[in-house]
């Protein structure tokens, strides 16, 4: 929960459950299926698309998954989906933020002010709750593509501006009008990513009591399974 999106933390490790598998190929297709519709259908041409590709492919998804929702793009003509952002408050004070792929905002909003509301927070204003947080370009590698070294000459030869290493990924950082360029120059010596994200980074993080943590994975859970909810963020720890 801290202040990434809680997707980027569970997309790419195993064992998930058939119900949240689903849910994830489900939130990956939708994003595949935007990109190719607003830019070129192959993938070396389109940033988002192939980057939305890669996600796909390090969740799992069957290649054929990826090439129907790629088909989808030319067949979905009426549905125009917009990236739409909430903000607001959830448990303990929180500030949250929460990305949405919708086409029908009016739906989103609702479901979204209901889940604040059953859970003792309510949805803000635009800029409510975003000041307290920067936005970074985040691109997250698997450990199993390449020693720390390797990555950190890599990012820094392609301009980015830090590097962290967890446990089962590394994360290179970088201004959020650079991530694609950075991510051009990675793309020489790394075939695969885990995502390529612009992620909201909390400046100053709340520490939750065990009972405070306790709903607010609760209220997370709940707001992802939102088929609209593509990423949250918060500043809770």
């Amino acid at each position: 929960m801290a202040g990434h999106s809680h997707w980027a933390g569970i997309k790419h490790k195993k064992g998930k459950a058939d119900k949240q598998r689903a849910a994830i190929f489900s939130k990956l297709s939708r994003e595949i299926t935007v990109a190719a519709k607003l830019g070129d259908k192959n993938p070396d041409m389109n940033s988002r698309l192939r980057s939305a590709i890669q996600a796909a492919r390090s969740a799992n998804m069957p290649k054929d998954n990826i090439e129907r929702a790629i088909d989808k793009s030319s067949t979905a003509a009426d549905s125009n989906f917009e990236n739409i952002r909430y903000e607001g408050f959830g448990p303990a004070k929180t500030a949250i933020i929460v990305n949405t792929l919708t086409d029908n905002k009016n739906r989103t909003a609702s479901n979204l002010r209901t889940i604040f509301q059953k859970h003792g927070g309510g949805l803000g204003t635009q800029g409510s709750a975003s000041h307290n947080f920067i936005q970074q370009g985040i691109i997250k590698i698997s450990k199993e593509e390449m020693n720390e070294e390797k990555i950190f000459n890599l990012a820094t030869e392609a301009g980015a501006n830090d590097c962290k290493f967890f446990e089962d990924y590394n994360e290179i950082h970088t201004n959020k009008e650079e991530i694609y360029e950075v991510k051009n120059v990675l793309e020489k010596e790394i075939l695969n990513f885990i995502s390529t994200e612009i992620e909201w980074i909390p400046i100053n993080k709340i520490n939750l009591h065990k009972e405070d943590k306790e709903k607010m994975i609760k209220f997370l859970e709940i707001l992802e399974e939102d088929d609209d909810v593509q990423n949250v963020f918060t500043n809770a720890i």
